[in-house]
């Protein structure tokens, strides 16, 4: 019997489509712009998977922080170590990480972003492998898996697979939400290991010749934009490169729409997106895959929200990316919060990488 500690962070990703870019600290905040929690469903897709499994014995927290979703989702094998009380908090993480480690356990699944991996980290270190479902806004960290249904086969195959080092990263919310990447590593947890069912951890490019590409890829975008067309541009550098082509300001690290080579609106979430659509007869999404993680939907771009892509149009999608990037992320992901819509991306896409250039990459079928 294996025996697994489950949590859940409650609160993790609803910063991500009000356009906080990240929960820590604004919880209120993104309450008050409408968010809504997403943890819980992405956790139950997994656990939906794991019901029928009569070899797991999991131990849990209390009420929101995992028992509610274990028992809603069928699984009857499960211990209450921890109780909740009041609002979850990063505390209540780490002190229910550390009763998982006293009393046993040979996994950790949670369900969060990077702030809840970083408590779970300080909880247990590395005495325990841990095991990410992918629920937070941006997850820079190695330990999750690439989707909810990805994370299932993993803890199903667990006692089959080697474990491997993986980063935990520390972003620097606050620069962030200013357009700056700050990150460092925060330290090296052990995470089943199978090819292409773990994130990497985001690698920023800063090779001399990027800057040129990024510029031809902004010189071909340029020449083949459409009058009166609706362009939403996700975060990244090389986005930032076609709106600087294109005489505008972007939003780095935000999503912005721009039209007739004008700014319509800047780090717009996704409800001012969703009725910015609905105004507008033809859109267009620019998109740039994370680096190295190769997530072209699912990780700092939740404001594109999967009924924006339906709105918009599998079809409407542009990618974009340096040589050097796609040389360095060898199949893409799609990770939407809709696995319909994911496998409607099919299994490859063309990505504009210079001048008149394109290449076809692979992306990941569940």
């Amino acid at each position: 019997m294996m025996r697994i500690g489950f949590l859940i962070n409650p609160v993790a990703g609803m910063g991500g489509a009000v356009g906080l870019k990240g929960t820590d600290g604004k919880v209120e905040e993104a309450r008050r712009r409408g968010a809504l929690p997403l943890a819980k469903n992405r956790a139950r897709i997994t656990l939906a998977l794991l019901a029928q499994n009569k070899n797991l014995e999991f131990v849990t927290c209390s009420g929101i922080m995992g028992e509610d979703t274990l028992r809603e989702t069928g699984i009857l094998h499960y211990q209450v170590l921890y109780i909740l009380d009041g609002e979850s908090s990063a505390q209540d993480t780490r002190r229910a990480a550390q009763m998982f480690l006293k009393t046993g356990v040979d996994l950790i699944l949670f369900c969060g972003g990077d702030g809840t991996a970083r408590d779970i980290f300080d909880a247990v270190g590395r005495e325990v492998p841990v095991l990410g479902i992918p629920a937070g806004v941006k997850m820079y960290s190695a330990v999750f898996a690439i989707d909810p249904v990805t994370a299932a086969e993993l803890v199903v195959g667990y006692e089959t697979q080697p474990l491997r080092d993986s980063e935990v990263m520390d972003v620097d919310e606050e620069a962030y939400r200013s357009g700056e990447l700050k990150t460092r590593l925060y330290g090296i947890a052990r995470t089943p290991a199978l090819a292409g069912k773990i994130q990497s951890s985001k690698q920023v490019y800063e090779e001399g010749d990027e800057e040129r590409a990024k510029g031809e890829i902004a010189r071909f975008i340029h020449e083949i934009m459409i009058p009166d067309v609706v362009y939403i541009l996700g975060a990244g550098t090389t986005t930032e490169s076609i709106a600087s082509k294109k005489g505008v300001k972007k939003t780095l690290l935000g999503v912005d729409a721009i039209k007739n080579g004008e700014i319509v609106a800047t780090d717009i979430n996704e409800k001012t997106l969703w009725t910015l659509l609905e105004q507008e007869q033809e859109a267009k999404i620019i998109l740039s895959p994370i680096g190295a993680q190769g997530f072209i939907l699912g990780r700092g771009n939740q404001q594109i929200s999967a009924r924006v892509v339906r709105r918009v149009g599998i079809g409407n999608i542009i990618l974009v990316a340096t040589p050097h990037k796609l040389r360095e992320t060898p199949v893409f992901y799609v990770d939407s919060g809709d696995p319909v819509l994911d496998k409607e991306f099919g299994d490859s896409v063309l990505v504009v990488s210079g001048y008149r250039m394109a290449q076809r990459k692979k992306i990941h079928q569940s």
